[in-house]
């Protein structure tokens, strides 16, 4: 089954995950591709309409292709992504739940609270990093330092995309003031240094790419939280391209 038609959708779409992906080792790429492929699908349902209604019905969709226990939809995502859940046993309610979260961003409604937030990134960003290392493999007692180096990478990548949200009518963040900035970009460290505390394997770690910028922006955030607003939050590309050749040469995170 090709998967150049992934590889197009996400080249396209989300270039600094195909960099990830094209840093990563040849055999990895096959795995990870229907996700990252499956998650940009997902991310920008809620945007190609301003019917909530649609955008629903697409998120349903989706939900629908990762629940399909036998035949996969002749579709150019969905049959890849169906025929890697079976091989590789991907925890199909881990996915669902990275589809469900996206339904916060089809209303202008802010979170409830904190806890919703940081929900909202385990479900989405961490979610998507404990499928991709599923799919290279992992075990359970990866999970943790998994899911934490993603929701990290999840927030560095949220508060980048702040102004586009703010621009669209969103209200992105419970607290705006620079200090309440900073403070959450400190937990997103806070959460970087204990995924590195307990470890990732080595063949698991290709999967962890797509955060190589998560350090960078997390401090500059933390320093600097008006970059945030500004949308001013961004890596020279000799530092994205540094960190890259860098996490994926020598494998540390």
């Amino acid at each position: 089954m090709s998967l150049d038609a992934c590889a197009a959708l996400v080249q396209r779409g989300d270039p600094d995950r195909f960099a990830a992906l094209l840093a990563a080792p040849v055999a990895a790429r096959a795995r990870l591709l229907p996700l990252y492929a499956l998650n940009l699908e997902v991310a920008r349902a809620p945007w190609v309409s301003k019917e909530p209604m649609i955008a629903e019905m697409r998120l349903q969709w989706w939900r629908d292709v990762v629940a399909e226990p036998t035949t996969p939809r002749a579709h150019e995502v969905a049959a890849p992504l169906h025929a890697l859940i079976v091989e590789a046993s991907l925890p199909r309610d881990v996915l669902d739940r990275m589809i469900e979260a996206r339904r916060w961003d089809i209303y202008r409604d802010p979170f409830e609270d904190q806890a919703a937030m940081d929900a909202y990134l385990e479900d989405t960003a961490a979610g998507l990093m404990w499928s991709s290392a599923r799919a290279l493999g992992a075990g359970p007692g990866a999970e943790a330092a998994v899911r934490a180096y993603g929701w990290a990478a999840g927030l560095a990548a949220y508060l980048r995309a702040i102004p586009d949200l703010a621009a669209r009518g969103r209200i992105p963040l419970l607290d705006g003031r620079p200090e309440a900035v900073a403070q959450l970009a400190l937990r997103g460290l806070i959460r970087l240094n204990a995924a590195r505390h307990a470890g990732v394997p080595r063949a698991l770690r290709p999967a962890l790419l797509p955060g190589w910028q998560a350090e960078g922006l997390l401090k500059q955030a933390a320093r600097d939280p008006a970059a945030v607003a500004e949308g001013q939050l961004i890596l020279s590309d000799f530092a994205r391209r540094g960190r890259l050749l860098w996490q994926a040469t020598t494998g540390l995170f």
